[in-house]
């Protein structure tokens, strides 16, 4: 008896581990797509162009998913009937819910900007410390599909060890303004993060309760950024002229996968370990991965500083301390 008892604990335990696992592999894959788009903005000079490239990409990859797998055009089809009929029990979805790829191309632009410049760590505890403060916010005024969440004293903490972690990280470059200024692009692309993130679980909650759900959020994200991009880009055509020639190494072009991919993996495993986990472990192997890369494969022209390491290890401190209530519960 006791036996049998203890085999759905063990069971549960083990998804536990493996939703963990992967949720640290998503924030690991997305500090890889911000040195790939980093990197792909600093050869052809035009950081909006490279952004382009990201979005068109995955883009493509999750239009073809829809024309093969008829579960995510159903999806599809509940969320615009949501935005059509939004007050006839379909969700209560509105076309603002929508929008969320405005913000996601807003921060891969800002890794295409960035990230040659200041490094995939600073980039990193800027975007975190942009999003813990943000993510306050948006959780009060219930943005989210759980609708308004109050205030906690640890939470509040929390996001002020998130900001003096970003300006401990920056504070080698407080010398030098123009510096300063680009790690600010990414605390404002954090601010946008915890928005589209909100939005976003209204659409895929709208769309189904399952998988499949979450993938037809991301094709109404992917859509939409790519819309907002390529407006930004024909204008800045119009400005500056063409960017410089494509680059010939295919692993350039591998953001939009690496997007598509930890959309994927989010979806799959949100159900074990719940949303909030998922963003600590997430935000964990970001940090943890982004100061690996500066330290062993830097972007910038720069060593990684002590005050960096100090100001990731602060800002893994600083979600630990936010996450305590929702662990507890």
């Amino acid at each position: 008896m006791t036996t049998t008892a203890t085999r759905p604990a063990r069971s549960a335990r083990h998804h536990q581990i493996v939703g963990l696992s992967t949720a640290f592999g998503i924030g690991m894959l997305v500090a890889v797509q911000s040195r790939l788009n980093g990197e792909l903005g600093q050869v052809l000079a035009d950081g909006v162009a490279a952004a382009l490239i990201s979005f068109g990409s995955g883009l493509l990859i999750l239009l073809i998913a829809t024309a093969l797998i008829p579960r995510i055009r159903s999806s599809l089809g509940s969320v615009w009937r949501a935005i059509r009929t939004p007050m006839r029990g379909h969700g209560g979805l509105r076309w603002w819910h929508c929008i969320g790829g405005v913000a996601g191309a807003f921060l891969v632009a800002t890794q295409s900007i960035t990230v040659s410049v200041i490094g995939v760590a600073v980039f990193t505890v800027a975007v975190v410390a942009g999003q813990a403060v943000s993510s306050l916010v948006v959780d009060r005024l219930g943005f989210g599909p759980a609708g308004p969440q109050p205030y906690t004293t640890l939470r509040v903490v929390g996001a002020v060890m998130a900001l003096a972690a970003v300006v401990l990280a920056v504070s080698s470059q407080l010398s030098h303004p123009d510096g300063l200024l680009l790690a600010v692009l990414p605390a404002l692309g954090g601010i946008g993060t915890a928005v589209q993130q909100a939005i976003n679980g209204r659409v895929a909650r709208t769309a189904s309760r399952d998988g499949y759900g979450a993938v037809a959020a991301g094709v109404v994200n992917f859509l939409v950024g790519f819309v907002a991009l390529l407006v930004v880009f024909l204008g800045d055509l119009a400005l500056r002229g063409a960017p410089r020639s494509l680059p010939s190494e295919p692993w350039l072009y591998l953001g939009g996968a690496c997007g598509v991919i930890f959309i994927s993996a989010a979806a799959a495993v949100i159900r074990v370990v719940g949303v909030f986990v998922l963003g600590l472990g997430t935000i964990a192997g970001q940090l943890i991965a982004s100061l690996f890369i500066d330290l062993f494969l830097p972007a910038a022209d720069k060593a990684v500083t002590l005050p960096v390491v100090a100001g990731t290890v602060l800002a893994l401190v600083a979600v630990v301390v936010a996450a305590v209530p929702n662990l507890r519960r």
